[in-house]
C-alpha cells in the first residue's frame, strides 16, 4: 500500500484532498480552505505557481481535468 504524501509545513500530517462541497479536513483537524480552480486560473488555460522557489504549471484540459507539472 502506498503511503500518503506528507505536508511541507513540517507537521508530518498527510496532505488532504480538495472538496467541492465545502471545507475539508486532515485527520479531523482544522478545516482546509477550498479554492475554486477558476479562481486560480482566472480565465486562462494555464498559470504558473511558485512554491519554494520552484515554478509549477497548473493547466486545465479540454476534458475539464487539471494537470500540475514541474
Amino acid at each position: 500500500m502506498k503511503e500518503p504524501a506528507l505536508s511541507q509545513s513540517g507537521n508530518d500530517r498527510p496532505l488532504g484532498r480538495g472538496s467541492t462541497t465545502g471545507p475539508s479536513s486532515v485527520d479531523g483537524g482544522n478545516p482546509l480552505p477550498v479554492l475554486a480552480s477558476g479562481d486560480l486560473l482566472r480565465g486562462q488555460a494555464a498559470v504558473l505557481i511558485e512554491h519554494l522557489g520552484q515554478h509549477y504549471r497548473l493547466q486545465a484540459t479540454r476534458q475539464g481535468k487539471l494537470i500540475l507539472t514541474k
